[in-house]
Parts: structure tokens; C-alpha cells; sequence
């Protein structure tokens, strides 16, 4: 029999490997001269090589091969760079003609603040003079993922060598300006301002109030990634076990009998009758035969009870059959703390035709087995660890042991059990005392610690007692009991971020499994699928959906949609899970602006008439107005109708408070468009200048976007 070659495991766990080996077609466990049992390979084996439930039992050493490498460190997939975007505060005052600046000491380590004066002409000025500012921020490793030779490796970040770790920097996006790295732990960048990457931002209370105060957040873009050295040790196992058996020169039948119920077994009794359920099955060997079988019958009953006893008869003509039996194991039988009921059963095999045989003629094959199932009512049976002093003659207050640990756990997880909450009434604690039998690991004289069980023992019961001594050498003890469990992992899913169409969201890979038996990464299988709304070519991200910490997403469409994920770990077991969520629809901004019915002409204007408007648009989904359009059309003709007349655009410079200046006498229609933009995090990549909402203000009732410009009437003066 091959041991599966297995190469390239990382880590200590995988220092040694257990590996059960599935028997040949046609052999018995019965069959095979143990003593004959030998390993062929490179690894050197640890104990005995045995028969464990029908399979061959083998652990090896590792063969070992240590590396040093150069990784590279990235957010999440290869070559996706970290990005951070530090910014400088630019404020407009009320005046329209000065700017606060904000800027980052260094020197200080801390904000600082300077006005000038604008440099353009415009009223309110534009953009802020070009000035040189400096910003900072923090080095984030977040998501850091490692990889080699080539990205097409994930190395552990416990292989890296943390003294090797470098921060690589890339060119400043939509900025010029350098960077430097302060302290190993923030970057300091200078750059120019007015740059290509601003937002409105909201002034503090504190800022100057009135007309023209606006204010921007002007930011860079600098990627960055890691590189460092790794030393990773892997260890490969392959060879073969060989071995010498006898085949069965006539009929042989072979019985199996499996507990199903209770699990784990003993198990504590609850307030009613316990179910048991049986596994019983029947192989038959060395016989080809198939036609001559007439008939399987399986007997099962609690043992010395010919009352109890229940048959099942199976008509196949198969050399392998199986079936279930259900008893109960009745509370009222229970008298004492524990209770044990055993179970005798029986596999019978009849043939249409007898079988000549060197021992005879034979009609039937039967195999009798036994197995059993216990409960009990409070707690098992445990033996306490004695203390490592004879205790002086007790004076004050005994401790109080306590124990923190979980009632079941995965094979193969390490987990914590804890005396922590253990105390002394009138002293303290100055030893504890633990016995763990059947768990991997020692907590030793330390009041908690971590151990782990095998997959062997899966389905059994173990007790964790506790002897705690106080500094007069009194003693207490407690005890709890741990099942250990099959160990597979747990698949899980979660969606963070804005679930709005054209927005970013995160979807978070929640899986866990044993720590010594950790998720196989190349066979995770993520997929994301469109329930209602939506199609799934509306869904958007980068890369592949297999292995990933997080991954970002985006959906240009509203409407349910379903995130499914499967996992497997290093021992083959599985588990998947999914999710549904919504995604709202990005409303459109609520548009309404208002101007006076009427205005004058006036001298102190040139003898124009000058309209004021302000707008009070809105998003009503926490979005923000980006872009203004003011366009204006006059009513040539003055026939009381705008249709045909040419629409001219006097702003779009996003002001909502502005004038517009008019020559002519008559009736004007102002019109404006409002242009949102996002209002929270979004995936440049997969949006467009049309995913962008607006509207125009023909909703507005037409009375109230329509201005007269009417002349003043003359005034009279005269005298004698």
C-alpha cells in the first residue's frame, strides 16, 4: 500500500504524520500477519505499525527541507498594493479672497495652520495659491498577505523574518511630491496643492461663517507594498507498507457493529429516556457467488434479555449489507450514578444451495458481536490530582477551584482551560495542580494552558480535574469534562461596507478549522450569484473569488443577491455556508432652488438687473452634490412661452448661492441640473461619470423658476 506522497507542509504540526491506509480490495483485516507489517521509504516511522479499525495505522517523521527566500507583501492578491490617502485641510474664508492652509510639523508632530491670500482674479477665488504642504500617515500592514516566487505561493507570516521586513514605496498618484518614512511606522509626504484629488469637505463649527466659505480636502494617493526574507521549513512523507495476508479459501463472513447514539457515549442523562442507535454490518469474503445467497438476517438485544430481542432480514443478493437497530435505555433503569447497558447482536448469512467446504457443508455464516452504551446523571467518574505536599493541619479557609473550559471540542484544536477564576477566601493560591489524561499537552503548575485532543479520539469523553493549594497548604479540587469532536471546519461569510448599488463592500471569509488541522487554501470555492434585481454580470471585483482574507465587491445594480462559500482542511472534512443580503438602489438628489418673481433694473449695476439664487438640493441617501449646471433662457418673442428658446449656461462651478446678472427687460426661466457624487466608498475601476446621479429642476413648478426683469418707473421732480 502507498502512502500518499505529500510534499511542501509548513510548520510544526506537520513535523509527523499519522496516516491510516485503506486495505486492498479483498483483504480482511483478519487476513494480514501483523508481525509482517513493515514500512519502505525515506521517513523514519514513530511506534508500531498497526490495524486500527480495519485500516493500517502508520505515523512518520518528516523529511525536512529548510529555505530563505525573498517574499513580497501585498493587500490580499498579488501585486494589489496598500494605499493610503493622507490629505491637507484647504479652507476659503467668507471673504471669498483668503485660504486657510492646514499643515502637518514633522519636527513638531502635530497640525499647524497659515492663511494667504488667493491668487486669482475671481470672486470668489477659484483654488487656493500653489503652495508645497506636508501630511502624514500611519504605515498599515492590515490584510498584509505574503508571497513568493512569483505570487504563486502564500507563505505563513510566521515564516518571515521580521528584522528583514522593508517598506517599498511607489510614485505619488494624482500629485507630485516626495516621501519619506518616519520612525518605521508613518510616512511623510510633501506635495503640491492645488492637486488632481480633492473632495468638499465640512468646515468646524469654529471656521468663519458666511457666503463663501468652502471647504476641500486635498489628498494624495501613495501606494506601497513589503518585502522581507522568509526561512520556511517543509516537510514530505511518501514510501509503502508492505505486508503478508492470507486469502480466504472459502467463505468467511466478517460483522462490523458502530455506536451512532448517544454521542459522545457515556453521556450525561437528561430528563428523559436516552435513544441508542446500533450500526450493524455484514461482509462476506472469499465467496463469488452472488445468486446463492438467499437471505441476511441481523439479531440485536440487550444483553441476557431474550425479551428485547429484535431481527431484520435483508433479501440482497450482495456481499455487503448493513442496518440500524434503536433501542432506548430507560430513565426509570437508571438507579445509581452511571449506567452502562450492553448489547448483543449478530450478522447470519443463509445460502439456496449448501457450500462444500474442507471443514464440511455448510448452509448459513453467522458472526456474533457485542458493543455498549452508558449515561450518567451528574458527573463521571474522575480521578483528582493530589496535591504535591502532605497539607499541614488546615487553620483558615480552604480555596475554591474553578475551571473554565469548553464542553466540546474539535480534534486537533488547541484549546484553553483555564483555573484562573480559582480563589482563596482568606489567603491565595500558590500552586494548582492539573490532570489531563488523554489530552495533548501540559498545563503544568500554571494557573491555565492550552492542550488539544487527537482524531482518534473523537467521540470519547475525557475528564480535566483540578487540585488548587493555598499558602496554608489547604486544597480544593473540581473537575469538568471535555468530548472531543469530529474536527471540521466551520465556513463562514460577511459583507461589510455601504450595501448600495455602485458603492464598495467587503466580503469577509469568516472560516475557521482545528489549529493543527488549518484550511487547504487551493480548495476554498467562493461564488456570489444574483437572487432577484440584479444579474450576476452586475457583479464586479477584482481577481478570482478563491482563497482571500477579504475581498472588495461592488454591484451596479439593486436587488438581492446570495455570497456561498465551501471549505476544506488538511484532513478532508468540509463545511460551506451562505448568505443573502440586499443591495438598496442609489437614489437620485432632490432638486429645488428658489429666486425672487421679480427684479429691477438699477443704475448701481450697470442697469442690470441682478437675480439671486440659492439652492436647497439635496441627496437623500447620504450622497453629496458634486457638479451645479445654472443655465438660464429668455422669452424673446415675449409670447408667455420659453419652447424654442436657446438655454445658456452662466455657472457650473457647483455654487449653490450665486447672481445672475440680466440686460434685457422680460421673463427668464432658470433651469438646474444637480450632479451627485458618491457619498461613500466606491471601486473607481467598475463606475463611470453615469453612474453618477442628477436631475434637472423641470419637477420644480414652472411659476417658481421664472423671473421678471422689469425697468423702474421714472421719477418726477420739478420746481418753479
Amino acid at each position: 500500500m502507498s502512502v500518499p506522497i505529500t510534499t511542501g507542509l509548513t510548520g510544526s504540526i506537520n513535523s509527523a504524520k499519522t496516516f491510516y491506509l485503506d486495505l486492498p480490495s479483498g483483504v480482511s483485516s483478519a487476513s494480514i500477519k501483523t508481525g509482517t507489517l513493515k514500512y519502505n521509504g525515506n521517513n523514519s516511522t514513530i511506534g508500531a505499525i498497526t490495524l486500527e479499525n480495519g485500516k493500517v495505522k502508520v505515523t512518520l517523521k518528516g523529511n525536512e527541507k529548510s529555505e530563505t527566500f525573498s517574499v513580497e507583501g501585498y493587500d490580499g492578491d498579488y501585486k494589489e498594493q496598500f494605499i493610503t490617502q493622507p490629505g491637507n485641510s484647504i479652507w476659503r474664508y467668507a471673504d471669498g479672497r483668503r485660504w486657510q492652509i492646514n499643515n502637518y510639523k514633522p519636527e513638531l508632530g502635530k497640525n499647524d495652520s497659515y492663511n494667504v491670500n488667493a491668487a486669482d482674479s475671481l470672486m470668489p477665488s477659484g483654488e487656493p495659491p500653489k503652495r508645497d504642504v506636508v501630511t502624514k500617515s500611519d504605515i498599515s500592514n492590515r490584510g498584509l498577505v505574503w508571497f513568493g516566487k512569483g505570487g504563486t505561493e502564500i507563505i505563513s507570516a510566521s515564516s518571515v523574518i521580521q528584522s528583514s521586513i522593508r517598506v517599498e514605496r511607489s510614485n505619488l498618484i494624482g500629485a507630485t511630491g516626495t516621501s519619506e518614512i518616519k520612525d518605521g511606522n508613518k510616512f511623510i509626504i510633501t506635495y503640491t496643492v492645488p492637486s488632481a484629488n480633492v473632495r468638499p469637505e465640512q468646515v468646524s463649527d469654529g471656521f468663519d461663517k458666511g457666503q463663501w466659505v468652502e471647504g476641500r480636502l486635498y489628498f494624495v494617493l501613495l501606494p506601497y507594498y513589503f518585502t522581507a526574507s522568509a526561512k520556511v521549513t517543509s516537510y514530505s512523507y511518501a514510501g509503502t507498507v508492505n505486508f503478508d495476508y492470507t486469502l480466504p479459501t472459502e467463505p468467511t463472513l466478517t460483522g462490523t457493529v458502530t455506536l451512532n447514539k448517544p454521542n459522545p457515549n457515556p453521556t450525561k442523562l437528561g430528563d428523559k429516556d436516552e435513544p441508542v442507535q446500533i450500526s450493524l454490518m455484514g461482509q462476506l469474503q472469499g465467496y463469488n457467488d452472488a445468486s446463492n445467497i438467499d437471505e441476511w438476517v441481523f439479531y440485536a438485544k440487550e444483553k441476557d434479555r431474550n425479551n428485547t430481542l429484535k431481527t431484520k432480514k435483508e433479501s440482497a443478493k450482495t456481499f455487503n449489507v448493513s442496518t440500524l437497530f434503536d433501542f432506548e435505555i430507560k430513565k426509570s433503569s437508571v438507579t445509581g450514578e452511571h449506567f452502562t447497558q450492553e448489547y448483543a447482536l449478530t450478522v447470519l448469512v443463509r445460502f439456496k444451495k449448501p457450500i462444500v467446504t474442507k471443514n464440511g457443508t455448510i448452509t448459513s455464516l453467522e458472526q456474533p458481536l457485542q458493543i455498549s452504551a452508558g449515561v450518567y446523571k451528574n458527573n463521571p467518574t474522575v480521578t483528582f490530582p493530589p496535591p504535591p505536599t502532605n497539607p499541614t493541619t488546615p487553620e483558615g479557609k480552604p480555596p475554591i477551584a474553578r475551571i473554565s473550559a469548553p464542553r466540546y471540542v474539535k480534534a486537533g484544536d488547541d484549546t484553553l482551560i483555564s483555573g484562573a477564576a480559582s480563589y482563596d477566601p482568606d489567603g491565595y493560591i500558590n500552586i494548582y495542580v492539573w490532570e489531563n489524561s488523554g489530552a495533548q499537552g501540559e498545563i503544568g503548575n500554571a494557573s491555565k494552558g492550552y492542550v488539544w485532543y487527537t482524531p482518534e479520539q473523537v467521540g470519547q469523553t475525557f475528564p480535566i480535574a483540578l487540585t488548587v493549594v493555598d499558602n496554608e497548604n489547604q486544597t480544593g479540587s473540581t473537575s469538568r469534562e471535555i468530548t472531543v469532536t469530529e474536527p471540521k471546519p466551520s465556513a463562514g461569510l460577511a459583507i461589510e461596507g455601504t450595501l448600495k448599488q455602485n458603492r464598495k463592500t467587503t466580503l469577509f471569509n469568516r472560516s475557521q478549522s482545528p489549529t493543527r488541522f488549518p484550511l487547504v487554501s487551493s480548495k476554498t470555492r467562493v461564488t456570489i450569484t444574483a437572487v432577484s434585481g440584479g444579474t450576476n454580470a452586475d457583479i464586479k471585483y477584482s481577481g478570482t473569488l478563491s482563497d482571500f482574507e477579504n475581498k472588495d465587491v461592488l454591484f451596479k445594480k439593486p436587488g438581492k443577491y446570495k455570497a456561498t462559500i465551501y471549505v476544506e482542511n488538511t484532513l478532508g472534512y468540509s463545511d460551506s455556508s451562505e448568505i443573502t443580503f440586499d443591495i438598496v438602489p442609489d437614489e437620485v438628489p432632490y432638486n429645488y432652488f428658489t429666486l425672487p418673481g421679480v427684479v429691477y433694473r438699477s443704475p448701481d449695476f450697470g442697469n442690470k438687473a441682478v437675480v439671486s439664487l440659492d439652492d436647497i438640493s439635496y441627496s437623500s441617501d447620504k450622497d453629496v452634490i458634486g457638479r451645479r449646471l445654472w443655465e438660464y433662457r429668455y422669452d424673446s418673442n415675449n409670447d408667455g412661452s420659453f419652447e424654442g428658446e436657446k438655454w445658456v449656461i452662466f455657472s457650473n462651478e457647483n455654487a449653490d448661492r450665486l447672481n445672475l446678472e440680466l440686460s434685457e427687460v422680460g421673463k427668464y426661466e432658470v433651469r438646474l441640473t444637480v450632479f451627485e457624487e458618491f457619498g461613500q466608498p466606491t471601486i473607481d475601476e467598475f463606475v463611470t461619470e453615469a453612474d453618477r446621479k442628477s436631475t434637472n429642476s423641470d419637477g420644480q413648478k414652472l411659476s417658481s423658476r421664472v423671473v421678471e426683469v422689469k425697468n423702474r418707473a421714472p421719477e418726477v421732480d420739478w420746481s418753479w
